[in-house]
């Protein structure tokens, strides 16, 4: 067995390796619009929870502007502008519709934070409008809208990246180039894991629609519904018009430095079992499965408690990735390689970092390079979510063609493919 890599030296041989590992994306050099100093003017659209970390991911960066708080829930709106206000001497405008923004030949950037349903088509009316796009996971709703992303991305020559920060983590990065290194021997699995202690969200009732929110903006894309007390602002996580179930919220996190770690692309074959067994209420989505990911020479898998929050290893949150000499856990905020037979070689504790992904992605703007989550690389990831969430709604095994992602011969599985939009809201490239 080969002995653990001493850190330092380990460090200086994959300091250009590990970034080749991670940094996958458009090589082309594409510079801001914007003026002196090549300042950057940014658009933050949906700041209810992950936006606000968009505002601060941005100013913790120099020569960057927040000019427009786009959302559709005055009370975000105002939340969004008095943080902006606190850190910058120009306080930004207050938008409800972010399609405003697009016509201001100023702004550069428009990072979406709002409901899954509404990043795909945002971010390629985005990149018509000539805006380069940092969008949060999952990147799309369903497949479809992630090949549009990739194919509107490059037409028009934008950087767009996906909000899996994770991917520029420092200790994340160390991580994966030990794994890709053949530190713990040949892979040959994955294993992911989310646990958590979710409520009941309840039976909705249908109910008057408050002052705060422009109802008819929320649902923009997506088919029309009549409004329910139950739904805004989170628990449309949980019904399948808006959300991706607990696969797409925190799934696409775990799997995709599964993916990374494994260096694979799609899988030849994918399982789904489990169930709302928790509670009986307007949750559409599992509280409970597994899903299983097969490649042939290597497997990953992803299980998910959402009303359980007892997780592996001590953690709710987690990645352990097995091989022929050894294994190596990445959960909370660090990570651990044992050998064989369990005994620990190498360990390291780490931090959340996110201002890192976006300063990795203002700086390909700027300056060319490339990106640590291009909009390619996150559809792949994001696909694996979707394949799973399809195999468990059609209750039957996928036989994916591993060449190009897509599902064989599988008429019911296909049909969630793509999804219905409104009159008029379909995205198009």
């Amino acid at each position: 067995m080969k002995p653990s890599i001493d850190r330092r030296k380990f460090l200086k041989q994959t300091a250009v390796a590990g970034t080749v590992l991670v940094t996958i994306g458009s090589t082309t050099k594409l510079r801001a619009g914007g003026g002196a100093n090549n300042k950057i003017v940014a658009a933050v659209m949906g700041t209810n929870g992950r936006g606000m970390d968009h505002i601060q991911g941005y100013l913790a960066q120099p020569n960057i502007e927040i000019a427009y708080i786009c959302d559709v829930d005055t009370r975000a709106l105002d939340k969004g502008i008095a943080a902006v206000a606190k850190q910058q001497d120009k306080k930004p405008k207050g938008v409800k519709d972010f399609r405003e923004v697009l016509d201001d030949k100023s702004v550069d950037v428009l990072s979406i934070a709002a409901p899954n349903h509404w990043h795909a088509p945002a971010a390629i009316l985005a990149c018509a409008a000539g805006k380069h796009v940092y969008v949060e996971k999952p990147c799309c709703h369903n497949p479809h809208e992630g090949e549009l992303m990739v194919a509107a991305a490059r037409k028009h020559k934008r950087v767009v990246q996906m909000g899996n920060q994770r991917r520029s983590w420092p200790w994340v990065i160390e991580a994966i180039a030990r794994v890709r290194a053949g530190e713990i021997g040949r892979v040959t699995f994955a294993r992911c894991w989310y646990n958590d202690a979710r409520a009941s969200i309840g039976s909705g009732k249908p109910t008057s629609i408050p002052s705060w929110l422009d109802y008819d903006l929320w649902q923009g894309p997506a088919p029309e519904r009549p409004y329910v007390d139950n739904l805004v602002h989170y628990n449309w996580h949980w019904r399948w018009l808006w959300g991706n179930g607990e696969l797409g919220n925190n799934g696409i996190h775990a799997l995709d430095i599964a993916r990374w770690g494994l260096a694979a692309e799609y899988p030849r074959r994918v399982t789904c079992g489990g169930g709302r067994y928790q509670y009986h209420d307007d949750q559409e989505t599992p509280d409970a499965y597994v899903t299983t990911y097969e490649f042939g020479d290597k497997a990953a898998t992803w299980e998910s408690h959402s009303c359980h929050p007892r997780g592996f290893e001590g953690e709710g949150f987690g990645i352990s990735f097995y091989g022929d000499e050894g294994y190596i856990i990445i959960a909370g905020n660090g990570w651990k390689i044992y050998d064989i037979n369990g005994k620990e070689r190498s360990a390291i504790k780490g931090r959340r970092d996110d201002a890192a992904h976006f300063a990795n992605f203002l700086d390909c703007i700027r300056n060319g390079g490339k990106l640590n989550s291009d909009i390619e690389e996150g559809v792949k990831s994001t696909l694996w979510c979707h394949l799973g969430n399809i195999a468990w709604r059609t209750g039957h095994t996928l036989n994916i063609d591993a060449h190009t992602g897509k599902i064989i011969a599988d008429e019911e599985a296909n049909k969630l493919w793509r999804r219905e939009y409104r009159t008029g809201w379909e995205p198009k490239v």
